[in-house]
């Protein structure tokens, strides 16, 4: 399943941020997105993940293909890592959560209430669900905040499994994960301020 961005433009709090944005994501490839702090790159994935409306312009194949994963690591704090996964699994009809625990090393800790993990084992467990979601395409949101050099691997690894596989990843992220990919510097893309004609402008 591919995803086409055609002419988008996304704006934050009814101002446009990015103007113009063009890119396809095919399947087996990942891309990942530059670009400084407060430029857009959140609000990029979320319009992306349908999770806000563009200003202008097209998103397509995004229909119930997308696996988002941002800043939360939406979990449920008083259930355990396994109860967690079993959770977004049933949600999404996978079958074994085994994948996901292997995959980040949480099999360990499946009987731990997730309330009780360190910040870096929920992202892992956070991230983790990506993997009983059976959605190929995937969009991330700076994923390796909170992990360690041993994890930020595990996710590499994850993702590398998932595209040869079949599957797709757009990723924020300002760290190198090792994976090879297009690079989308969204700089260039960023859209002219607001021309101030009246007194309410002013306050933009």
């Amino acid at each position: 399943m591919s995803l086409s961005v055609t002419d988008l433009t996304i704006a934050r709090g009814g101002v446009p941020v990015l103007e113009g944005l063009r890119f396809a994501l095919t399947p087996g490839h990942a891309m990942i997105l530059r670009g400084p702090n407060g430029i857009g790159k959140t609000t990029l994935l979320r319009t992306v993940a349908g999770l806000q409306p563009p200003v202008s312009g097209t998103v397509t194949g995004a229909d119930d293909t997308i696996a988002y994963a941002g800043h939360s690591d939406g979990i449920k704090p008083t259930l355990t890592v396994s109860e967690n996964l079993r959770f977004w699994a049933s949600v999404f009809g996978a079958g074994s959560i085994e994948p996901a625990l292997n995959a980040y090393d949480l099999a360990g800790l499946a009987d731990r209430h997730a309330g009780n993990l360190s910040a870096g084992q929920k992202r892992r467990l956070g991230l983790s669900r990506l993997v009983v979601t059976g959605r190929p395409i995937w969009v991330l949101d700076e994923p390796t905040v909170s992990l360690d050099v041993k994890a930020v691997e595990m996710f590499a690894d994850a993702v590398r499994a998932h595209l040869g596989q079949g599957g797709s990843a757009l990723i924020a992220t300002h760290i190198k994960l090792g994976l090879e990919g297009d690079v989308l510097d969204v700089g260039p893309f960023k859209a002219k301020p607001p021309e101030i004609d009246d007194f309410d402008g002013g306050f933009l």
